[in-house]
């Protein structure tokens, strides 16, 4: 047993935790960016297109996120792609996030009223000017409070990535239990470290959409 001092394990822990903060601020940059095109494409007027990007999200809603972690990890290898702990981690949670984004995202912009769309067609607008400048601003006010909201469960998920090895708070945890033998004070501080990041982003959510139901009325 290795002699710790609870301030060597806190030190170690928030430090463990950057990587956490790291994959989960790329992994909602990535999927925010995936989201986005996914989004243009699944309101646009190419059925094709719309039935695929509708798969994509079904699959990766319906699928758990532990196993596509499992295949992107194990799998790709198999392709002849070498693949870390810290790049698979990075797509899978990505892709991930991305098929979440683009239906909370889709569900924003249809949940704008048909006269909106009538309206801005009436003043001449084509259906991209109609997006840039009529719906996506209102839909983007509709969408931020269910976003930051799924930023919690997102920054909640990358504990799976220590499934594969990489080093973020939860593996951390898991070494430094394996050389102390205290598991309930280290789990104990993780929890801790997870609540002090979440949970202002849950007030901060709900404080946007209260703030935004008010608004509306």
């Amino acid at each position: 047993m290795t002699d710790f001092t609870l301030w060597d394990l806190v030190r170690n822990l928030l430090l463990a935790s950057r990587w956490t903060l790291l994959l989960s601020a790329i992994a909602f940059a990535g999927g925010g960016i995936v989201g986005l095109a996914l989004l243009l494409v699944r309101i646009g007027r190419n059925k094709y297109g719309r039935k695929a990007v509708m798969l994509y999200v079904e699959l990766f809603q319906s699928t758990p996120l532990l196993l596509q972690l499992f295949l992107v990890y194990f799998g790709l290898p198999k392709l002849g792609l070498d693949v870390s702990a810290w790049l698979a981690a990075a797509v899978c949670l990505t892709l991930y996030s991305s098929a979440f984004l683009t239906d909370i995202w889709r569900g924003s912009v249809e949940a704008i009223p048909r006269g909106q769309w009538d309206g801005s067609a009436s003043l001449g607008l084509h259906y991209l000017a109609q997006l840039r400048l009529v719906i996506l601003p209102q839909a983007t006010r509709m969408a931020i409070p269910p976003t930051v909201g799924f930023l919690v469960q997102l920054v909640k998920s990358t504990a799976l990535a220590s499934i594969v090895g990489y080093h973020e708070l939860t593996k951390t945890a898991q070494i430094l239990t394996n050389a102390t033998f205290q598991p309930f004070v280290i789990y104990g501080l993780v929890a801790l470290i997870y609540f002090a990041i979440c949970f202002p982003l849950t007030k901060w959510s709900r404080g946007l959409e209260r703030r935004l139901a008010v608004s509306s009325h």
